[in-house]
Order: structure tokens, then C-alpha cells, then sequence
């Protein structure tokens, strides 16, 4: 029985950690001994891991990467402390110097960098180690394997980051996986002397799970919205254009449009921001954050329209999840789209920008023959793709 090592950093709610539970639902425990590693053991989704893979202890100083910097001087880890401390002062320097305008991914670079010489190493050895979710330091330099394996989830031509400094990291892997073919493409612009390392498997879907799930009864406000209803699953974050639809909807209702409810389920650290963007642009009884929900599904369940405003996605697990629930969905011409949706078919693409979404969302709110053609296609449509993980286990073999 070969041993499997797969790392992340926690089981909060999001996108890439519903995916994790699906792989790790779905694996093949007669054949592979899997070890979980969580850098923090929390998040609403630990609960959901599957109890064949062994959850291993939590180690004092990974778990600091899902702290503050204040908490970390707090549980006296003043090495990592300081590391952390260093990486922000000079990310955020460098993103005002470089006009970045999400710096965050260069800071996660360097707190690595800074702190790996006071992480310690895991003892045991595995066959295979899987690190789940980037930055990967932690398989490529911690962990003692005969392969490593490493996965990306975004769109990293859309991502400021320090090439020299990924591109030593990535060579310690034998295979990195990309979750959709542009998502692929988009690594290899950036990093095209890794060609031959990466590899496509899409994120393992459970379509019973998402139907039986959607039937749960949780307090939903939108069952009692006689209003068109449209809803978005993501983070409060620059990447998912949350922004972008609140100026959407504010668009639609100087054109007349005020019978439009827009939900969005979801937190992050751009909550504030868009709540005063919500009051400031008078929008409070119809642009309704719904905050984190661990179960999303009864909410896409009862939406007219599902919308995905990102600037830019690998592969948005929840798109494929409400296309699942049969709901027309719309999502912006972001890099790796057409790997996302067939445009008319199952899905609608309109332009990425604040008057795409707004024409778009109206086109949607209007032709209703059009939402009933995506609908039905999707109902037409086999969204399970177990096969996905046959892939997988080629390489681990």
C-alpha cells in the first residue's frame, strides 16, 4: 500500500478547500494509506473530511501561517514573527513601488522564504506528497518523498510574484497539476520551462452530494424574494470582483431595473469595503451579503441567475456547482472562461468589466428563452467526473 502525504493550510470555507473534501471523499483507500496535513487544524469544512484519511497532529509552527502576526509573537514564535513581520514591510513596499495591486502573493512568497529555516522537517517517508495548495514550500522542502506533486487552483498570469524565487521551488516537484487546460496555459506563459512537469486534472465533483445538500433546510432570506435573484459564491477578495458587482447592480437600478436582488455568500478581507461601497451607492435592501456559509447550496437552489464577476479564476468550483443545480449561469471573459462554460450553452460570458456585467446580468434578466436554453443543457449535461482522479492515480504510480 504506497503512503500519501496531501498538505494545505486549513479547511475554511472556500473553493479549493470543497474540492480537497471531494478528492478526499472519492480516493481509493484499498490501495493508498493517506496522511493529512492541515498547517492549522480549523474551518468549517474539517468536519467533512473523509474519516479514511488520517488527519495527522497539528505542528505548533505551521500553524502560525493562519495567525496574525500579533498571535504569532503571542505563542512565542519570535523567529516566525519576525519573518512575517519583514515579508509585509517589504511587500507592501514593493507593491506601492511596482503599483501592485494585490501584493498579498509576494508576501506569502517571502514568508516562506524568511521562515523556512524555523520550520522543522516531517520525520516520516512517503511515497508520494501532494501539496494541495500554493505556496508549495512546505512538500518542497520539508518532506522526504519519492515524488511530489504539487497543485494550482488560479490563474497565475493575473498573479504578481517573484518568478526566480517560484521557479526554485517548482523544480522540486515531478508533477504540477493544473485544474483546466487554460489554467495550464496561463502557468506555462509565465513559467514555460515547466512544461513538461505539468499535467491536467479537474476538481473531483460529487453530483449527489451538491443535489442532496441543496435540499438541506438552513434560514434563507432568498426563499421569501419575489424579486429575480441572482447569487454569488466567493471570496470578499480583488480577484473575485465582488466590487465590480455591486457597481454592476448600482447600473441596472439608474436604468429602471428595481425589481433585481443580488446575494452574494461569502467573506473576506474586502467585507468593509464593499458594505461601504453598498451604503454609499444606496443599495442596502438589494445588494445583501449573506456572510459565510458552510453549506452554499439551498441559496444557489433558489437563484434566478448565478453570477461569477471574478477578474480572474483557474476554475471556479462553485460555476460548476450550480450548473450542477441546472441554473443559468453567467461569468466574466476572465483568461481561463472558455475553459469554464460553453458560451450559450451552458453558460453566458460576457464581458470582464463593471458595464459587461451589467449588460449581461440585463440580457440574462431579460431573455428568458435564453436562461431556459442553459437550463436545459444543463440538466442535459453529466457533470460527475470521477475519471478525473484515474489520472491522478497514474501518477502516483
Amino acid at each position: 500500500m504506497k503512503k500519501i502525504l496531501i498538505a494545505s493550510f486549513d479547511m475554511e470555507v472556500g473553493g479549493v478547500e470543497r474540492s480537497l473534501v471531494s478528492m478526499l471523499e472519492n480516493f481509493d483507500y484499498r490501495e493508498y494509506a493517506v496522511d493529512l496535513m492541515l498547517y492549522r487544524q480549523q474551518g468549517d469544512f474539517l468536519n467533512l473530511v473523509s474519516n479514511k484519511a488520517n488527519l495527522l497532529g497539528e505542528i505548533p509552527q505551521y500553524a502560525t501561517f493562519r495567525k496574525s502576526i500579533g498571535e504569532v509573537f503571542k505563542d512565542k514564535q519570535y523567529s516566525i514573527g519576525l519573518s512575517r513581520f519583514f515579508s509585509k514591510i517589504n511587500a507592501v513596499l514593493t507593491g506601492e513601488i511596482k503599483r501592485i495591486a494585490e501584493p498579498g502573493y509576494y508576501q506569502m512568497q517571502l514568508m516562506w522564504k524568511y521562515a523556512l529555516p524555523f520550520l522543522p522537517k516531517i520525520a516520516k517517508e512517503y511515497d508520494v506528497a501532494i501539496s494541495y495548495l500554493w505556496p508549495h514550500y512546505f512538500v518542497a522542502e520539508k518532506v522526504k518523498a519519492k515524488k511530489k506533486i504539487a497543485w494550482i487552483h488560479t490563474d497565475f498570469s493575473k498573479v504578481e510574484t517573484d518568478i526566480k524565487l517560484d521557479l526554485k521551488m517548482w523544480r522540486n516537484f515531478d508533477y504540477i497539476v493544473a485544474v483546466s487546460e487554460a489554467c495550464k496555459t496561463s502557468f506555462l506563459n509565465k513559467y514555460s520551462e515547466l512544461e513538461n512537469k505539468v499535467i491536467v486534472i479537474e476538481n473531483i465533483t460529487s453530483p449527489e452530494f451538491i443535489r442532496e445538500m441543496a435540499n438541506k433546510i438552513v434560514h434563507n432570506p432568498m426563499i421569501e424574494d419575489n424579486r429575480f435573484k441572482i447569487l454569488t459564491v466567493a471570496r470578499l477578495s480583488h480577484a473575485k470582483g465582488i466590487d465590480n458587482a455591486v457597481k454592476a447592480l448600482k447600473i441596472l437600478k439608474e436604468k429602471g431595473y428595481h425589481d433585481i436582488a443580488w446575494y452574494v455568500v461569502g467573506y473576506g478581507g474586502d467585507e468593509t469595503r464593499i458594505k461601504e461601497m453598498i451604503k454609499e451607492s444606496k443599495l442596502e435592501d438589494s445588494f445583501i451579503l449573506l456572510g459565510k456559509q458552510t453549506n452554499p447550496y439551498p441559496f444557489m437552489k433558489e437563484a434566478d441567475l448565478y453570477v461569477q464577476p471574478s477578474r480572474y479564476e483557474g476554475k471556479a468550483v462553485t460555476v460548476g456547482e450550480a450548473q450542477i443545480l441546472s441554473k443559468p449561469v453567467m461569468i466574466t471573459n476572465y483568461t481561463t472562461a472558455k475553459s469554464q462554460v460553453k458560451d450559450g450553452i451552458d453558460g453566458y460570458i460576457t464581458e470582464l468589466s463593471i458595464e459587461g456585467i451589467a449588460d449581461g446580468t440585463e440580457k440574462l434578466y431579460k431573455d428568458s428563452k435564453l436562461r431556459d436554453n442553459l437550463v436545459e443543457n444543463c440538466k442535459n449535461t453529466n457533470f460527475s467526473n470521477r475519471p478525473e482522479l484515474k489520472k491522478l492515480y497514474n501518477i502516483l504510480n
